[in-house]
């Protein structure tokens, strides 16, 4: 691989160098062609002036400003060091749950109080930034199903957008799962990915939506698509039941665990229960070592363009020339 340095991008422009010389040499007859100018008067002056514009100074000019625009038009950059980008070859949805049910706050984050929502954008944050390597999109589902995030190599971005996402952004009320998965589905059907997945992750049980999860199951067995399914929620939580006091509920009692274990099971992914922050945070290290990010990687080379500096510097000089020629400083009368 070539060192980094200085080249052109289109060098064989320069080939156009001593492209004036050429014309002049073979149609000679140019030299006194008329040519229609504005301020006409003021040139016919200056040619007939005791400072002819065959001045060698002058000519050095313009040749000074053809160089730098044929210089310009091949292209000049800085080519840098070549920088490692692993590639897994793997594209990877995040379908995540916002309907009203992850307001709960059953999860604390770090100890203090939390929603079910707060606690996946901390803990899926981390996922995503450890994805390197891989694509990765976001579909947010409630009662109905958005993509927030297409697919992309930009993890930053696709976290900034899951720290963005609200609980109800995709209507609150109802639950619709199979959509969720239907949105994700159709943004991995055209992937040339080698592989493709998808983390699907909820609080409760398909209640709307056009699709139901056996239906987006068999479009992901048949897109080839494996979808390991996480469901949050504490097993028991204490709430303050005024006037009665307070008293044990389940928060997790609308989990539909069995639906969400048939969808793993038939794509060739797997179920898992998050039940605290922590169980949350090493389902989704198990799911690196189930989808393990890229060790290989291609190297791609930073370029730095540099054609606008010959391109203002001839820009200058052109202006510079016009403002010369068409304003002299006048002599003093003597």
């Amino acid at each position: 691989m070539l060192e980094s340095g200085f080249d052109f991008a289109l060098p064989w422009l320069l080939l156009a160098l001593p492209l004036p010389l050429l014309i002049r040499a073979r149609h000679p007859a140019l030299q006194g062609s008329a040519l229609w100018l504005p301020f006409f008067s003021r040139w016919q002056q200056l040619a007939n002036s005791e400072q002819p514009t065959r001045d060698p100074r002058r000519r050095l000019l313009l040749w000074l400003i053809w160089l730098l625009l044929v210089l310009a038009a091949a292209q000049p950059r800085w080519v840098g060091e070549p920088i490692s980008q692993p590639r897994s070859g793997r594209d990877l949805m995040l379908v995540i749950d916002v309907s009203g049910s992850m307001e709960a706050t059953d999860l604390p984050l770090n100890g203090a109080p939390a929603s079910r929502l707060d606690v996946l954008k901390q803990v899926v944050g981390e996922f995503i930034e450890r994805r390197t390597g891989d694509r990765l999109g976001l579909v947010l589902f409630g009662e109905r199903a958005y993509l927030q995030a297409p697919l992309s190599f930009d993890r930053k971005t696709v976290r900034q957008f899951l720290s963005e996402s609200e609980i109800g952004l995709a209507g609150a009320q109802r639950t619709a799962i199979g959509d969720g998965m239907a949105m994700a589905l159709k943004h991995l059907h055209d992937s040339p990915a080698k592989r493709r997945a998808m983390i699907l992750v909820t609080d409760g049980a398909n209640n709307a939506g056009s699709l139901t999860p056996e239906q987006a199951t068999t479009l992901a067995k048949d897109e080839t698509v494996t979808v390991y399914t996480i469901g949050v929620g504490a097993d028991e939580m204490v709430v303050n039941d005024w006037p009665f006091g307070k008293r044990r509920v389940n928060p997790s009692a609308e989990l539909d665990e069995d639906a969400l274990k048939a969808i793993a099971s038939a794509t060739g992914g797997e179920y898992f229960r998050a039940r605290d922050q922590d169980a949350l945070a090493q389902i989704y290290q198990l799911l690196d070592q189930l989808e393990p990010a890229a060790s290989d990687a291609d190297a791609v080379r930073p370029q730095t363009a540099l054609f606008y500096w010959p391109l203002l510097l001839a820009f200058a000089l052109a202006l510079w020339r016009w403002l010369v020629l068409l304003w002299p400083p006048r002599r003093a009368a003597t």
